[in-house]
């Protein structure tokens, strides 16, 4: 390809990567208004966000193996115009179970764009670029997240709920319409001869299982939850044993035993974990402990995502002159220490910024730098299965943190609350909170730099 057509190619995928990330993030905005519009308890209407981010864990890997299967261009022109259908659906969706089921069939299309998107950087995109491609997406995920809130505060406001969802038909259209233009059509695949359905309706029971298992109960931890495990557990292990006895595959077994991709994935499922701390506990520090008021714990929670979108690029800049590992190295030795300073929990606003700022600049190196490392050298034929258990593990590793940090927080911060109710969290809780959950994000992200060195030295060996 030209260097003209690259960059159309690549403002193509990046306006992909922007609408999932931004459909994530924007729907959470809108709860309290679903709430008083359709008469609804939050338990309902928390399925609006967790409809989505089910559909996409539990397909994203299937996604990206059949467009390995039936060619990566026609799939995703298919996942985006399903998203962008879907997104209408949702916002003239007459009642909440209507909007549910649409909000699924939006996943189902962003599990789509979100495996492919990484997968066609190899076709698109010259080797010693490719960390700089992997920024920009890296980028583009960060700004729809950091945008998501923002935006659909203002479309709420003015046009109310339906526009959350509507905003997707102009932006979807020209999603498709660049993507029709500009991407590669790239070789047919020679073999189509069966798609693995055992192994994906196994994979997908799996992943349906240990998310719900991580998601429902909202901080309890019970024996539906606990059943829920097991059965994630049994399905796994079937799955396991149906792919080394499939003639065709979902995961190739040599990929499960591929140590270096296993580590990868291991890296980025641990970093995202870790990630989830922000998000769950933040708020809460700055609003009992420091006394912030929610205007200012929103301005405040916004530096992290901006410092990831504007690490991004420079960060695969990095990766394209000094290599994956090293950078990767760096950014998990960041993430340790900027976890370790927030575990300390001192200074005031400053003393979580800063933190924060070299947390996520960390997040940033890591993310591009793992990316890049693991497309690099994929046959093509497996760039979509591989690009989706990436973003499996990034996915899996947010639900598992929600869950695990939420619950260490919970833990750490008992019997510190105050008021009538005894529903208000108390300062000095909230800050002990704060410390020992960080206490143990740093213990992770330390452990994800040991799996990296190790890694690296067993690749130079090899």
């Amino acid at each position: 390809m030209s260097a003209r057509s690259t960059r159309w190619a690549l403002a193509s995928l990046s306006l992909s990567t922007l609408l999932s990330s931004l459909a994530t993030s924007i729907a959470s905005v809108g709860l309290p208004s679903l709430m008083q519009a359709f008469g609804a308890s939050f338990q309902l209407v928390q399925w609006v966000v967790l409809a989505y981010l089910l559909a996409i864990t539990t397909l994203v890997v299937s996604a990206g193996r059949l467009a390995d299967i039936f060619g990566r261009r026609p799939l995703l022109l298919g996942g985006i115009a399903l998203f962008t259908f879907a997104s209408v659906l949702c916002g003239l969706a007459p009642t909440l179970w209507l909007l549910i089921a649409a909000r699924a069939a939006q996943g189902l299309g962003a599990a789509v764009m979100m495996a492919l998107t990484l997968a066609f950087v190899a076709d698109t995109v010259p080797r010693g670029k490719t960390g700089s491609a992997m920024g920009l997406l890296g980028a583009m995920s960060a700004i729809g997240t950091t945008l998501g809130p923002s935006l659909g505060g203002l479309l709420i406001a003015g046009l109310g709920w339906r526009a959350i969802f509507l905003i997707n038909l102009p932006l979807g259209a020209l999603a498709f319409a660049l993507a029709w233009r500009v991407l590669p059509a790239g070789k047919k695949m020679p073999d189509r001869r069966a798609f693995d359905g055992i192994g994906t309706a196994l994979l997908a029971l799996t992943l349906a299982a240990y998310a719900l298992a991580m998601t429902l109960g909202r901080g309890s931890f019970g024996s539906l939850n606990i059943g829920l495990l097991i059965a994630a557990a049994v399905a796994g292990l079937l799955f396991v044993i149906a792919q080394t006895r499939a003639e065709n595959p979902l995961i190739q077994p040599a990929r499960l035993r591929d140590q270096a991709l296993n580590a990868s994935l291991a890296m980025s499922l641990i970093v995202a974990t870790v990630m989830m701390a922000t998000l769950v506990v933040a708020p809460f520090y700055l609003s009992r402990t420091l006394g912030l008021d929610a205007a200012m714990v929103g301005l405040v929670l916004s530096t992290g995502p901006l410092v990831t979108a504007l690490a991004a690029l420079p960060a695969g800049r990095l990766v394209d002159r000094f290599g994956a590992h090293r950078i990767t190295i760096v950014g998990l030795f960041d993430l340790a220490i900027g976890t370790f300073a927030l575990s300390r929990a001192e200074f005031g606003i400053a003393g979580y910024i800063v933190p924060i700022i070299i947390v996520c600049t960390g997040y940033s190196l890591f993310q591009t730098s793992n990316n890049s490392a693991v497309m690099t050298g994929v046959a093509s034929d497996q760039r979509g299965v591989v690009s989706g258990l990436l973003n499996l593990s990034r996915n899996l590793g947010l639900i598992t943190g929600a869950s695990v940090m939420g619950a260490v927080f919970a833990f750490a911060s008992a019997g510190g609350s105050e008021g009538s109710g005894q529903q208000i969290l108390a300062p000095a809780a909230a800050a002990r909170g704060m410390q020992v959950t960080f206490q143990v994000a740093t213990a992770l992200a330390v452990a994800a730099l040991i799996l990296a060195t190790i890694s690296g030295r067993r690749g130079q060996r090899a």
